[in-house]
């Protein structure tokens, strides 16, 4: 243990700063007959900082007093320009000539370790050299212990995360085999309605919110009769009222979580039979009233179910879907989102190619 950490210290990279070239090839032969390997300098402290970063240096022999940048002046730069894994622990040893209380106290506030005074005394420089790296190869081990910690636990929470959010999809598509022969209507209007929450101008992560939310609009038709929800014909008053339901289900199904998207899943399924004008179910709201979520699943809905075949009916044309969906503007359909629906109708259309049921395709 001890052999291998003496040899990661002469491993270590380390870089001379200093004004006079006698002090920096002291100090580099000092560490080569110590058997410390990869030495860099430097007499223009205006390079330390392109020099700290090319070579991931682990320790820096600065002298204070130099022309252009002074050693306070190059340790100032370092904690404004050099990578945050070092501001923390800036492996800086002081190369000075008069230690004045004031000089240390200076020095130890701006960053500095510790401090080898002129002339070396090869014993001590060593001694100090190799203490102040056995510490920053030790932070260093820390620090990349601690990143690859990081990266398991995000994979871990990405792994959990796209877990969860593909139960959710799986249910949602449970309650629509259980109501027709479709595999990918779910699937292509949460991507629709992705895409009009984008267009629309919500943010990115209200966008994906819906995109995982959507799936779930239909929940509560797992609680239909089958009976009623597989009649072919049209359904009489009493199954109508069965029918419509299943939103309630839906919402007792979804409550009772404070995850956002839980709460956004249960508004959906709760609105997106409400109309504009007010004449929806279940709890007959109109306008903004309404949330956008369930305003724009009850589209992107109707749109792809006008347009996918099912055992009862023969697909709509695309035209016919959207003079449909334009003729019911303002009475079932929020106007502004039937207007940008339209506009984005081609990147919809290519979408809905791309996940076309067997039946469709």
């Amino acid at each position: 243990m001890v052999g291998e950490i003496e040899h990661k210290i002469s491993q270590a990279n380390v870089l001379i700063v200093d004004d006079q070239i006698v002090n920096i090839k002291l100090l580099e032969r000092i560490l080569s007959q110590a058997g410390y390997t990869n030495i860099f300098s430097t007499t223009d402290s205006r390079q330390v900082i392109e020099l700290f970063n090319q070579h991931d240096i682990d320790l820096l022999l600065l002298d204070i007093r130099m022309p252009h940048m002074d050693g306070f002046e190059v340790m100032a730069k370092l904690k404004e320009e050099v990578s945050p894994i070092y501001y923390d622990y800036l492996p800086v040893l002081v190369l000075t000539a008069e230690l004045t209380s004031e000089t240390r106290s200076k020095a130890l506030s701006a960053g500095a370790k510790d401090f080898l005074t002129k002339p070396f005394d090869q014993v001590e420089a060593l001694q100090r050299i190799s203490n102040i790296l056995e510490v920053r190869l030790l932070h260093k081990q820390v620090l990349q212990q601690n990143l690859e910690l990081e990266s398991r636990v995000k994979e871990r929470t990405q792994e959990l995360e796209d877990s969860r959010l593909e139960i959710i999809r799986r249910l949602g598509l449970a309650a629509e085999y259980k109501d027709n022969e479709t595999g990918n209507h779910v699937l292509r209007m949460s991507l629709f309605s992705q895409m009009l929450a984008k267009a629309v101008g919500l943010s990115d992560a209200q966008s994906e919110m819906i995109l995982h939310a959507a799936p779930m609009h239909d929940i509560g038709k797992i609680g239909i009769p089958d009976k009623v929800l597989l009649k072919r014909g049209k359904l009489d008053d009493d199954e109508w009222r069965i029918m419509q339901t299943h939103v309630d289900i839906g919402v007792e199904l979804l409550s009772g979580s404070d995850v956002p998207l839980m709460v956004m899943a249960k508004n959906i399924a709760e609105s997106h039979h409400e109309w504009w004008d007010g004449s929806g179910y279940p709890n007959g709201l109109a306008g903004e009233a309404i949330p956008i979520e369930g305003r724009i699943c009850a589209l992107c809905d109707v749109f792809d179910a006008l347009t996918s075949e099912r055992p009862y009916k023969k697909a709509w044309s695309i035209d016919d879907a959207i003079g449909h969906i334009r003729q019911r503007s303002g009475s079932h359909f929020d106007p502004s989102l039937v207007e940008v629906f339209g506009t984005i109708l081609d990147d919809i259309l290519v979408c809905r190619q791309q996940y076309l049921d067997s039946a469709d395709d």
